[in-house]
C-alpha cells in the first residue's frame, strides 16, 4: 500500500524525535551502570538469583543487591536482598527453601542504612517462605566463600586467622617484619600474619569450628562431596607458598577435621576441584609447567591407588567455572576463545569437547542444576552484562535481565568490525575496528590504537566502557589481539616469549598498516595510542621506536624491567618470558625495556599511575616520567591515590571515570588540536 507523503511525514516524525533523544556514551555514565554478576541456579533449575552492584556516587563506593528470577522468564527479575545489607556471595541452600549470603551488617542494624557497620562479613540466612535474614555466624575475622552441606544443616567457609589474633593490643607494634620473598599483592597490600583456613558452621546454632590452620599456607575454595562427608579444599602445603611456591594441590578433609588427604599429584598448580555427582572422583585443573596449557584431570578420592585420567589431553585452552553435567558424564567449562567467551562441554566418555553457546558475544559464569537447566551471564561490544538462561544443549535460551535499558534507551553506541591480517611470520592474527559515532563518508577521523594487559588477555566483542567513549568523542579505535594473547592456543600465546617489543610489536603495527590501507578515512597524521599493564609497556615501547603518533596515553606500565622485577609484587616474575631472571639475563631485560630508548621519543604522552600498583609500583611511572623530561620531551604523569594496578576496573568509582577523563583531554589536545584544554583536576565536577 502507497502511503501519502503528508502521512509519510507524521509517521517519521515520532523516529526522528527518539533519534534525537540519543546520544553517545560518557565516562560519568559509569555512575548510572548496573554491573551484574555471580548467578546461581536453584537446585530445581527453576530460579537464579545473582548479584548487582551499582555506584554510589556521593559515598563514592559501589552497593550491591541481590536479585531473583525464574528461569522461564515468566515474570521480571526482582530484588531479594536489598541495598541496606550490602550481600555478596548468594548461595542456595540444597532444598532451595532460602539463600546463604554474607554480609557485614550488624545483626542490631535495623536502621537500613545502605553502609554496612564496619564489622567484619559474617554468614546470614534468609528464608524465602518469609522474614529477615538471620544472623548465622560471629567469626572473629569475617567469612568467605561459605557453602552450605549438601544435607543444608552445615556450611564450611573460609576465614583468616593468624598469631596476632593472640597478641595483646598492647604489645602491638605497626612495623612490618617479613622473612618470605613474597609480602604484598596488588589487590591485597601489604601481608599480615593472617591465613585462610577451613571452618564449619551448625546454620541452626551458629557454632562454628576450625578445621584446617597453618602458617605458611592459605586453605581455599571449599568444595563438599555429594554425601557431605568430606570437603575438597586447595592447598599448597609445602611450606614454600610465599617464596615463590606455586605447587598447589588438591586435597579432603572431614567436616571434623583431622589429616587431610592428598588428592592431586603434579608438580604445577592444581585448583577447581570439582566432586562427581557419585562422590567417586574429583575434576580439577592442573599446569604441568608455568607457562603449559592448563590440563583436566579426574582423580579418584578413594585412596586405593586408582589411576588419574585427562579426558582430553590435548586441551588448548584456558578452562574456568569448571563444574560436572548432573548426570555425571560431562563436564562444563567457559573460556576465552578468538575474541569471545564461550561455554564448552567437554564429553568424558568418549572424549569429545564441544561448543555449547555461540555467537560474537561473551558468555561467562554458567550454573547447571542437576536436571539440566543452565544460567549464564551474557554481553557484547554493544550491551552489558545480564543473566540468561537455557537448557545444557542451547534450546529455548531467554534474557532474564535487563537492568542497564533505561539508560541504553538514551544512548547510541558504536558498533565493532572484525578483521584478520598476516603478522609477523605470517601469522593470522585478529583486530577490531569502531568507527566513531555518526561516522560519515567523505570525511577524515582520528584513530586510537588500544593494546590489552597481559600480555596473556584477549580483546574482541566483549563490553569495553572506554572504546565507546573514544567513539562518542569523535576517534575511530583499533585493537588486536597479537601474539601472548589467549583464546588462540598455547604456541600463539608463547610466541611471545623472548620476544617483548620484538614480533609482537610487528604484530600491532601490521594491524595498523593493514586498517589504515583499508578504511581512507583514517588520518594518520592524527593517530593515538594507549594501553595499560603489558599494554602501557607497549605505549612506551611504540613511542621509542617510531613518531607515527601524535599522542600516546600509558596506564601502569613498565617501563624498566630491570627495576619492577626487583619491586613487584610477584619477584623475578619474567623468568618465563626472557629464558632467565635478571641475574642471568640481565642485557635482554635491559634491552626490552623502553627506558633504553626515552631519548628517541618524540610523542607527547600522559602516564597515568596509582599510588599502591604493587604489581607494576609507582617508581615504573615516575622512572618513565622523569627520564622524559630529563631529554626535555613533553609528558605529564598523574597519580592516583589509594589505587592499585586495577583503576581502570574496580577502581573508586570517581577515579575509573577521572582516569578516562585524563585520557580524553590528552587525545583532544593532540589529536584534535585544543591546545588550550583545561585540564580535568581544574575542572569543576560534574553534579551527581
Amino acid at each position: 500500500m502507497r502511503i501519502r507523503p503528508f502521512l509519510a511525514l507524521l509517521l517519521a516524525i515520532p523516529r526522528l524525535s527518539v533519534a534525537a533523544q540519543t546520544r553517545g556514551i560518557t565516562p560519568q555514565d559509569y555512575f548510572s551502570f548496573e554491573l551484574v554478576s555471580d548467578p546461581h541456579i536453584s537446585p530445581d533449575g527453576a530460579r537464579v538469583v545473582y548479584v548487582v552492584s551499582r555506584v554510589d556516587r556521593a559515598q563514592n563506593r559501589r552497593i550491591s543487591s541481590v536479585w531473583i528470577a525464574p528461569t522461564d522468564g515468566s515474570v521480571p527479575a526482582r530484588v531479594l536482598i536489598d541495598e541496606a545489607w550490602a550481600p555478596s556471595g548468594p548461595r542456595w541452600l540444597p532444598d532451595g527453601s532460602g539463600i546463604a549470603f554474607t554480609s557485614a551488617r550488624a545483626s542490631t542494624d535495623t536502621s537500613g542504612a545502605r553502609r554496612p557497620n564496619g564489622s567484619r562479613p559474617q554468614l546470614w540466612i534468609l528464608s524465602l517462605a518469609g522474614g529477615a535474614p538471620r544472623r548465622v555466624t560471629s567469626i572473629m575475622n569475617g567469612v568467605s566463600n561459605c557453602v552450605p552441606s549438601p544435607a543444608g544443616n552445615r556450611a564450611a567457609c573460609l576465614s583468616r586467622s593468624g598469631p596476632s589474633d593472640k597478641r595483646p593490643a598492647t604489645a602491638s607494634s605497626d612495623v612490618r617484619h617479613y622473612s618470605h620473598l613474597s609480602y604484598k599483592f596488588n589487590d591485597t597490600g601489604w601481608y599480615d600474619d593472617k591465613r585462610s583456613h577451613l571452618w564449619i558452621v551448625d546454620l541452626a546454632t551458629g557454632n562454628a569450628h576450625q578445621i584446617t590452620d597453618g602458617d605458611d599456607w592459605n586453605d581455599t575454595d571449599p568444595q563438599w562431596s555429594p554425601d557431605g562427608t568430606r570437603i575438597a579444599f586447595v592447598s599448597d602445603r609445602t611450606g614454600h607458598e610465599y617464596d615463590g611456591g606455586r605447587n598447589t594441590d588438591v586435597w579432603t578433609i572431614g567436616p571434623e577435621g583431622g589429616a587431610p588427604t592428598k588428592i592431586s599429584a603434579a608438580e604445577g598448580p592444581d585448583n577447581s576441584p570439582r566432586w562427581s555427582p557419585d562422590g567417586k572422583s574429583i575434576a580439577y585443573v592442573t599446569a604441568a609447567a608455568e607457562e603449559a596449557p592448563p590440563q583436566i584431570l579426574i582423580a579418584p578420592v578413594g585412596g586405593n591407588g586408582g589411576v588419574t585420567t585427562a579426558p582430553y589431553p590435548s586441551l588448548d585452552l584456558i578452562p574456568t567455572d569448571l563444574q560436572w553435567s548432573g548426570d555425571g558424564r560431562a563436564l562444563y567449562f567457559d573460556t576465552g576463545v578468538k575474541g569471545e567467551y564461550q561455554i564448552f562441554r567437554l564429553e568424558i566418555a568418549d572424549h569429545r569437547l564441544i561448543q555449547v553457546t555461540a555467537g560474537s558475544r561473551a558468555v561467562r559464569s554458567p550454573s547447571i542444576s542437576a536436571n539440566g537447566r543452565m544460567v549464564y551471564l551474557v554481553n557484547d561490544f554493544t550491551h552489558m552484562g545480564d543473566v540468561y538462561s537455557s537448557s545444557i544443549d542451547q534450546l529455548h535460551e531467554k534474557k532474564l535481565s535487563n537492568h542497564n535499558a533505561a539508560l541504553w534507551s538514551t544512548l547510541s553506541l558504536a558498533s565493532v568490525q572484525r578483521m584478520t591480517y598476516k603478522g609477523a611470520d605470517g601469522w593470522p592474527v585478529d583486530g577490531f575496528l569502531v568507527k566513531p559515532l555518526n561516522w560519515q563518508p567523505g570525511r577524515t577521523y582520528p584513530l586510537v590504537l588500544s593494546i590489552h594487559g597481559g600480555p596473556a588477555g584477549q580483546y574482541g566483542v566483549d563490553w569495553f566502557h572506554e572504546f565507546q567513549v573514544y567513539a562518542a568523542h569523535g576517534w575511530g579505535v583499533f585493537f588486536t589481539n597479537p601474539r601472548g594473547s589467549t583464546g588462540y592456543g598455547r604456541a600463539f600465546q608463547r610466541g611471545i616469549e623472548n620476544e617483548w617489543g620484538g614480533k609482537d610489536y610487528i604484530d600491532i603495527m601490521n594491524g595498523l598498516d593493514a586498517v589504515i590501507a583499508s578504511n581512507p578515512w583514517l588520518d594518520t597524521m592524527r593517530l593515538g595510542v594507549t594501553g595499560g599493564s603489558y599494554g602501557g609497556y607497549m605505549t612506551n615501547w611504540i613511542v621509542g621506536h617510531t613518531n607515527r603518533f601524535k599522542a600516546a596515553v600509558t596506564l601502569r606500565s613498565i617501563s624498566n624491567f630491570i627495576s619492577d622485577d626487583g619491586t613487584r609484587d610477584g619477584a623475578y616474575g619474567h623468568a618465563g618470558d626472557f629464558g632467565g631472571d635478571i641475574f642471568q639475563k640481565y642485557d635482554l631485560y635491559w634491552d626490552r625495556s623502553p627506558l633504553k630508548y626515552v631519548q628517541n621519543v618524540s610523542t607527547p604522552i600522559l602516564i597515568l599511575h596509582s599510588d599502591n600498583d604493587y604489581r607494576v609500583p609507582i617508581e615504573q611511572g615516575e622512572q618513565w616520567f622523569r627520564a622524559l623530561k630529563h631529554y626535555g620531551k613533553t609528558a605529564e604523569i598523574v597519580f592516583f591515590p589509594r589505587e592499585n594496578h586495577n583503576l581502570t576496573r574496580t577502581g573508586e568509582p570517581r577515579h575509573l571515570v577521572e582516569s578516562l577523563d585524563w585520557q580524553l583531554y590528552w587525545f583532544d589536545k593532540y589529536l584534535d588540536g585544543k591546545a588550550g584544554l583545561v585540564a580535568p583536576d581544574w575542572r569543576p565536577a560534574p553534579s551527581p
